[in-house]
């Protein structure tokens, strides 16, 4: 995929996500999380009123920050489209 095809697809999944009415799983959301804020390069804090989720969610990002903007883009895309062809 060309990057203007992952940025496309990327925009699709998150687009996807947000219209989703359904509970998601906690470790589903954290890894969305991770990825879409790597995806989208803001590393701006986490905004929970609980610290122990703003620590959640910086290691999460930490554990992946090794990885490209384009390779966030396609494991959040991998991520949404596996969620939604496997769910009950």
């Amino acid at each position: 995929m060309t990057s203007e095809e992952i940025n496309i697809a990327f925009i699709d999944a998150v687009a996807r996500i947000n219209e989703h009415q359904e509970p998601f799983p906690a470790d589903f959301l954290l890894r969305l999380y991770a990825y879409y804020k790597k995806a989208t390069n803001d590393y701006s804090r986490p905004s929970s009123k609980k610290e122990i989720i703003n620590a959640f969610k910086t290691n999460a990002i930490f554990q992946i920050q090794h990885i490209t903007e384009d390779e966030a883009k396609e494991t959040y895309i991998e991520l949404v489209t596996n969620y939604f062809l496997y769910r009950k």
